[in-house]
């Protein structure tokens, strides 16, 4: 299918490109989530008439992203769980938690932000996560897991 993308994508191109993809990643993800719509001789032309508007709206995000990020960077976020005597926990540390603490610090973060491409933390020690806060902004926060005894 032939579509037409309104913001960046990961891996698929930029604003304004028109690309085809499989139809279920178009019809279940694209379209819905609003990045881009099929590739009519209409929406093309409707898209050039918006397009001035579409590039101030990605460069506003870009922007506030950036700033979050210049505040995220260099933040330490401390979790407490319950750890064995040899120092692993019952249970795990995830991108939920990460993204919940940083919530309480006064940062907007999803947690579909957060990325451990290690999996969850199951040790206690100080670790270091990224923060994806747009396709062209990756932030990396230091982690310190701490054990408490059960």
């Amino acid at each position: 299918m032939q579509i037409i993308l309104l913001d960046k994508v990961v891996n698929l191109g930029a604003l304004g490109d028109v690309v085809k993809v499989k139809d279920g990643y178009a019809r279940n993800f694209l379209i819905p989530s609003g990045r881009a719509r099929r590739a009519t001789q209409s929406a093309i032309a409707e898209f050039e008439a918006r397009r001035a508007e579409l590039e101030k709206v990605a460069a506003a995000k870009l922007a506030e992203a950036q700033a979050l990020g210049e505040k995220l960077a260099g933040v330490t976020v401390k979790l407490t769980q319950k750890a064995g005597v040899d120092g692993r926990l019952f249970g795990s540390v995830t991108n939920h938690d990460v993204s919940e603490e940083l919530n309480k610090h006064g940062f907007a973060v999803a947690k579909a932000q957060v990325r451990m491409p290690n999996g969850p933390l199951k040790m206690v020690g100080d670790y270091t996560v990224s923060v994806s806060l747009h396709t062209d902004v990756t932030v990396d926060v230091a982690v310190s897991v701490l054990g408490e005894t059960a």
